[in-house]
């Protein structure tokens, strides 16, 4: 049985999506040539990753001559806040504040300057 598509991005769904932010539109070959300083990857699983992250409303396309042309359709933000939400519903029984508490319990997570940030955001909300 195939596994379930997730709505949140995979690791190399983000590396993608990172060059498509950063160049705001991008070919396959752009973005393989882009993924390459980092480690190898092909022509083929980069243009299988776009039609992906077109299923998951992160990408669209158009076509100029041969080539069809990526541009992201959810900025950083957007898709930072899709993240957290399935991460919460997923292992935070869908409380945000249960996330917030293990993340501000976790001391390698979090350094004391943060902290002092987050505790004066909290005091001013």
């Amino acid at each position: 049985m195939a596994r379930k598509r997730s709505p949140a991005l995979t690791d190399a769904e983000a590396r993608v999506m990172s060059v498509l932010w950063q160049r705001q539109t991008a070919t396959v070959g752009d973005v393989v040539a882009a993924l390459k300083e980092g480690r190898a990857v092909t022509y083929s699983t980069v243009q299988t990753m776009l039609r992906i992250l077109e299923t998951k409303g992160y990408v669209s396309h158009h076509k100029v001559a041969r080539a069809f042309v990526y541009q992201p359709t959810v900025d950083e933000r957007q898709a930072r806040q899709r993240a957290l939400r399935h991460l919460v519903s997923r292992l935070f029984n869908g409380s945000p504040s249960l996330l917030v508490l293990n993340v501000l319990q976790d001391e390698e997570i979090i350094d004391p300057a943060q902290l002092e940030q987050l505790k004066k955001l909290i005091e001013n909300a």
